[in-house]
């Protein structure tokens, strides 16, 4: 399958460190792509020392060795000119360059857009920051809940008035993928043209994006969001939109029509709310109902009751409960990983099928600088590729 994934012979210099960036050098790995890691000979991609959980294996943390399998670590020094030569060879021999660097940093090491371009007019020229590179926030740090604080995302969860964050670092991951989608448009653009592109991204714009309906219906002249005070998932729906509990557990109840819940439930009272104002200016009357009801009796109880109204509604499962079900069995979505030391790793594979084939790369994150001697010696001998 390897040979035949659609970025093969793609090279890309990945000068990215932390999540967005490597997660986008990630998914070009996965699709085929030769991903070498541009890295300082001390400390490298300071991801390496980012513990999840203090969860380390050998000498980098879990989460490096997570998004950053599949490629290879090439070690330089932007102040000693030898090292900056080596790298001048390598970008005149790729097709991509990725960095995460604040507003400068690229322009200071004489590796800005323009530089590179002298030197490779094909190259797809790729940044990530955090603000953009103007107005009054662009050198601060670009974090990911910085990031989701400031952009009204944390006033969308829960269900009171206090912000609440999501649980992972969704606006980088988001970046990481607006900036592959970049990334290959520029890419196709080239194959017509034969011209490079330089492609921006920031993370305070993919979470705005994020947000695109929230943000249209208030350009349009909507209200501020208003979350519901009782099971809130979606301020903009009405219910019975939420997470309910059982007596046993929990269930998702999404779009419903009220008359057929109301028979499907045995509860009457949902039928004195059935035109559609009443399901959002009385969603929570509404949905305490719901909420009360369903108290009374099992998941599966309910569930079965729902499913023969075909009622949209699922259980709420822990990750131990997911793995143990065979739809999740049947999509082979974990892949085990060795280590250069011998350790075993279990990560996802990429989501992505391509002729109906899942893509598994076992490939393992680079040591620090592991591939450095290698990969002059193929540049020295005109073999790299």
């Amino acid at each position: 399958m390897n040979d035949k994934l659609p970025l093969k012979g793609l090279i890309v210099l990945e000068f990215s460190q932390f999540l967005a960036g490597p997660s986008a050098g990630l998914r070009l790995a996965d699709l085929g792509a030769r991903v070498i890691k541009i890295e300082r000979p001390n400390g490298g991609d300071a991801c390496r020392t980012m513990a999840l959980k203090n969860i380390f294996i050998g000498n980098d943390s879990l989460l490096f060795h997570t998004i950053n399998r599949n490629k290879e670590s090439f070690t330089a020094d932007f102040k000693n000119e030898d090292d900056k030569e080596w790298v001048k060879k390598l970008i005149l021999k790729a097709d991509v360059l990725t960095h995460n660097f604040r507003p400068g940093i690229m322009e200071k090491a004489g590796l800005d857009y323009s530089s590179v371009k002298a030197i490779n007019s094909r190259i797809i020229y790729a940044a990530v920051t955090g603000y953009g590179k103007r107005g009054p926030w662009k050198d601060k740090p670009g974090q990911d809940l910085l990031i989701q604080s400031l952009s009204g995302l944390s006033f969308l969860s829960g269900s009171g008035d206090a912000p609440l964050p999501f649980g992972l670092s969704i606006a980088d991951m988001i970046c990481g993928t607006h900036l592959v989608q970049g990334i290959l448009a520029c890419l196709y653009k080239r194959q017509i043209t034969g011209e490079g592109s330089f492609v921006e991204v920031s993370l305070l714009e993919s979470i705005l994006d994020f947000q695109f309906e929230f943000l249209t219906t208030w350009f349009n002249g909507g209200s501020l969001p208003v979350k519901s005070k009782v099971n809130n998932a979606h301020s903009l729906l009405g219910a019975p939109y939420g997470l309910y509990k059982t007596a046993d557990g929990y269930l998702a109840l999404a779009m419903a029509d009220l008359c057929t819940l109301a028979n499907a439930l045995e509860l009457p009272v949902l039928k004195d709310y059935i035109n559609e104002k009443d399901i959002f200016n009385n969603r929570d009357k509404i949905k305490s109902f719901i909420k009360q009801h369903l108290v009374t009796n099992t998941n599966n109880f309910w569930k079965s009751k729902m499913d023969t109204a075909k009622l949209w509604c699922m259980p709420v499962m822990n990750w131990k409960e997911l793995l143990a079900h065979e739809s999740y069995k049947s999509l082979q979505m974990q892949q085990a990983i060795t280590t250069h030391d011998g350790q075993t790793i279990h990560a996802l594979r990429m989501p992505v099928h391509i002729n109906n084939k899942k893509i598994f790369a076992a490939k393992p994150a680079p040591q620090l600088g592991q591939h450095t001697e290698a990969i002059k010696d193929e540049l020295l001998n005109e073999k790299f590729v």
